[in-house]
């Protein structure tokens, strides 16, 4: 079994499927451009929604959970976030700073 986990969001197996949506903010779906800071390098990514707490993006590269990252939207300045979960090439990110 340990050679199947990975960091990349099957090392947390979830046992019983959600049911319900647990967020208590909105998610705005937004076309806006964004670029994630990590690792010493700015990507271009999808933005996919952003709330006040987060934000899920869309990238090729997958950055390990609990790892900081920024992600800047539009022409803001890049805000500090914590990968929270990755799951079929989308990251799920909790700001610890604000977005702009």
């Amino acid at each position: 079994m340990g050679e199947q986990l990975r960091l990349d969001g099957n090392m947390i197996p979830r046992q019983v499927k959600r049911l319900f949506d647990q967020r208590d903010e909105p998610r705005s779906p937004t076309p806006e451009p964004a670029r994630l800071e990590w690792r010493g390098a700015s990507l271009a990514v999808q933005l996919a929604n952003i709330s006040p707490s987060g934000a899920m993006i869309r990238c090729e590269f997958i950055p390990h959970i609990g790892e900081a990252v920024r992600l800047g939207v539009g022409g803001e300045q890049p805000a500090a976030a914590v990968v929270r979960w990755v799951r079929d090439g989308r990251i799920g990110l909790h700001f610890t700073s604000t977005v702009g």
